[in-house]
């Protein structure tokens, strides 16, 4: 008998939660192990109830899912991470697979995509909604980082998006000069992106998508 795959949802409406547990519910494979409103309410159920997969909103109150994705695909390797989303942008896609997701699924799109994107991921596969893969043709070729972003570049990202300079990021982490240039030069390789400025413009998106 094959075993059960464990989900954990995470959305800040009770609505909607209640709406996927019910649809997933129907499966004979499928079972919701817990619920979350929260970024860390995720993170504490994460840690003590150990599911396989994760079902996650982008758009919460305080942290988000593109900061859950960072922050769970650094903490729990073996996670893995679907975005539910009603954003249908290609960078939201791409920023989210890029910083460890599997799978990014559209809210309006028909419940079996989700279905099918859970039993995807559980298998290491990468799933996306239909019409998004040309979506991200239009961009260059999608590429997952195979090293998550850590938390510590996370801040290095947010306080770049405030225009700060690495002097200035040094004294507000507590850290070397030396250390936040690191950082950054990990950043622009983990992400891909090519030169300072284009490293400054992909912060101010990235603490957008976080907002």
């Amino acid at each position: 008998m094959t075993a059960s795959v464990r989900v954990l949802l995470v959305d800040d409406h009770p609505l909607v939660r209640d709406g996927i547990r019910m649809r997933l519910g129907i499966t004979d494979h499928i079972v919701v192990v817990g619920e979350a409103a929260s970024v860390a309410e995720a993170a504490e159920l994460a840690q003590a109830l150990q599911p396989d997969v994760v079902v996650t909103d982008i758009r919460m109150p305080g942290a988000s899912g593109i900061e859950l994705v960072a922050q769970f695909a650094q903490t729990f390797p073996d996670l893995r991470i679907v975005v539910l989303s009603m954003h249908r942008d290609p960078e939201y896609v791409r920023r989210a697979l890029d910083l460890g997701a599997l799978a990014y699924v559209l809210k309006d799109g028909a419940a079996q995509q989700l279905l099918d994107a859970i039993d995807a991921v559980v298998q290491g596969c990468i799933y996306l909604s239909p019409g998004l893969q040309e979506l991200l043709g239009e961009c260059a070729p999608l590429q997952r980082s195979s090293r998550p972003i850590t938390p510590k570049e996370a801040e290095v990202l947010h306080l770049l998006a405030q225009g700060r300079s690495s002097r200035e990021i040094a004294q507000t982490l507590g850290a070397s000069v030396r250390t936040i240039e690191t950082h950054r030069l990990h950043l622009r390789r983990k992400l891909r992106v090519d030169g300072q400025a284009a490293l400054v413009k992909y912060a101010v998106d990235y603490v957008d998508l976080t907002l």
